[in-house]
Order: C-alpha cells, then sequence, then structure tokens
C-alpha cells in the first residue's frame, strides 16, 4: 500500500514537472516574433528521492539581427540591455529596440517608456544617427554640422540569469542578478537593425511532442498504478 502510495506521489510530481516544462516551451513558441526575446529553459533534474525537480535558465546567446529602414530602430550586438523608465519613473531593461518618437519628441519604447534618461529627436531635423556607441547625432539640413542630442546606454549584469522578465519584453533586476553596470566604451549598437528572438523553432516544436507523448505515458501509468491500488483496497476489505 505505501509503495503504491510513493509512486502515486512520484508520478503526480513528475507530471506536474513535465507540465510546467511544457508551459515554457510553448511560451517560447509565442514569443518567435517578439524582438529581442531570449528562450527559457525548464531543466528537469532527478533528485535521490526519485522525485523530479526543476531550474530556469535563460538562453541569453544573440538572436538573428535583421536589417530594417526604420531609423528609430536599434538592435545589440553582444551582450548587454537598455534601461527604460515608465512614465511613473520604474525602470527596467530591454533588448527590443523597436523604438519611437514619443508625443515630446522623447525616443520611448512601444509603450511610451523613455529610453536612457531621456532623448529628444528634434522633429524638424533633417536626419538622425544613432552610432555604435550609443550617441545619437542629429543634423539640422544637408550641409549641417552635427549636433549631439544624447547617449542611449548600455548596461550589464554580473548574473544576468537572475533577473526577471517584466511586461511588455523587459527584464527587472533582482538580488541575484546584481545592479546594472554601465558599459562605458563599446560598439554595440546598430541603427536600422532589430534582434529577433533567439527562440529555436525546430528544437521547441521537437520539445513539444516528446513532453506531450511523455505526458500521455505518465498519466497511463498512473491509471494503472490508480487501478491496482483501488483493487489493493478491495481485497482488504
Amino acid at each position: 500500500m505505501e509503495n503504491l502510495q510513493g509512486i502515486i506521489r512520484k508520478s503526480v510530481n513528475n507530471v506536474t514537472n513535465q507540465w510546467d516544462k511544457l508551459g515554457y516551451v510553448a511560451n517560447n513558441l509565442a514569443n518567435f516574433n517578439t524582438r529581442g526575446y531570449k528562450a527559457v529553459r525548464f531543466e528537469q533534474m532527478l533528485k535521490e528521492d526519485g522525485y523530479l525537480t526543476g531550474a530556469l535558465r535563460t538562453d541569453y546567446k544573440q538572436g538573428s539581427v535583421q536589417i530594417t529602414s526604420n531609423p528609430y530602430d536599434v538592435a545589440i550586438t553582444g551582450p548587454g540591455f537598455i534601461p527604460v523608465f515608465s512614465p511613473a519613473g520604474e525602470v527596467a531593461y530591454t533588448r527590443d529596440g523597436a523604438f519611437k518618437q514619443g508625443k515630446d519628441g522623447y525616443l520611448v519604447t512601444n509603450d511610451d517608456w523613455i529610453v536612457g534618461e531621456g532623448i529628444k529627436i528634434p522633429t524638424n531635423c533633417y536626419k538622425f544617427q544613432i552610432k555604435p556607441n550609443g550617441e545619437v547625432i542629429a543634423y539640422d539640413a544637408v550641409d549641417a554640422a552635427p549636433r549631439k542630442l544624447g547617449t542611449i546606454p548600455l548596461v550589464r549584469f554580473a548574473n544576468p540569469e537572475g533577473l526577471e522578465q517584466g511586461d511588455m519584453n523587459k527584464m527587472v533586476p533582482t538580488e541575484e542578478s546584481g545592479d546594472a553596470i554601465l558599459v562605458k566604451e563599446h560598439q554595440c549598437f546598430a541603427q536600422n537593425n532589430l534582434e529577433n528572438s533567439n527562440t529555436n523553432i525546430y528544437d521547441s516544436v521537437s520539445d513539444m511532442l516528446r513532453l506531450n507523448a511523455s505526458m500521455l505515458a505518465s498519466t497511463r501509468m498512473m491509471k494503472v498504478i490508480d487501478d491496482m491500488y483501488n483493487k489493493s483496497i478491495n481485497i482488504r476489505e
């Protein structure tokens, strides 16, 4: 009786872990077209007592970079994040460089978070340029001298695995991630480019099919064990 109960408990635990992993795989697939999204892995580990446990791992490898015709688009090539600030003063970090000009002329995210400390793009300027080091330069006319508007900051974390996923494709620091570290000298920005999600759709679909088959097998085994358990109770009665 106790052995059957133990097997049932382990089976329930294992199916729960498989279900959690399936949820993260499905989330990766759902974010396949999300700019700068980093895939999350749910790594399963078998403990000494026979129970499964899991740990979350974020894959921070570079996504493919796509050329666009929008001068407000900027991709990060290499590690790092761009700090953005909400209208209420909250700070978060993103790799989604699909920016735009806000109502006050400031460079903002698609959901109107200000990029960096605030970079105001003149509405009537001839053109503006985002340099690889993050400097934003405006030209008032074809033959005008360049005018610096500000700098898009790039930050890194000692332990990016410790970051938490926030809303609208933003990351939020935690004690595990540590504080943001400003990168002073770099050549990591590419204007007129966007970083795609690094989700591998083929691996994700394969994982989903494998997990689905594994969960079906586990639930069938639980049904067999449950029948055996009920029969053993009837015999004792």
